[in-house]
């Protein structure tokens, strides 16, 4: 699958992407405080790039990329030590950053880094 073109991407992030995104940040700490949901909450988290701008990530574009992931162990202990609180904050200040234009771009930059934040996901591979 390749990348979508920046004028499709770019109307996407002003039609859906801006409102849809908080929608799924907060729904996916909402899955994460329960135990039994938090594997569908992080693969949300995985998705916000998506969500935001309708960005793919490299390694669905090129499998080669998709090699260099941590372990699952190494993702799991950095997630339930460090990764859920430190991509709260991450998320959000985020969000408090793309309501204004200049802090927008640095807002988009965090949002496409928030899987690695949250799990060691490497989402641009």
């Amino acid at each position: 699958m390749t990348q979508r073109s920046l004028l499709v991407r770019a109307l996407w992030f002003f039609a859906i992407g801006w409102w849809a995104t908080p929608i799924v940040v907060n729904l996916a700490w909402a899955l994460n405080v329960t135990i039994i949901l938090a594997p569908l909450g992080i693969k949300l988290i995985n998705l916000i790039p998506t969500v935001l701008t309708l960005a793919e990530p490299r390694s669905f574009t090129d499998p080669e990329l998709a090699r260099g992931q941590h372990s699952l162990v190494t993702r799991a202990l950095y997630f339930v030590f460090i990764g859920w609180w430190l991509s709260f904050l991450w998320a959000n200040l985020a969000a408090l950053l793309a309501v204004t234009i200049i802090g927008l771009p640095v807002a988009i930059w965090m949002i496409n880094r928030l899987p690695f934040i949250t799990s060691l996901y490497r989402f641009h591979g």
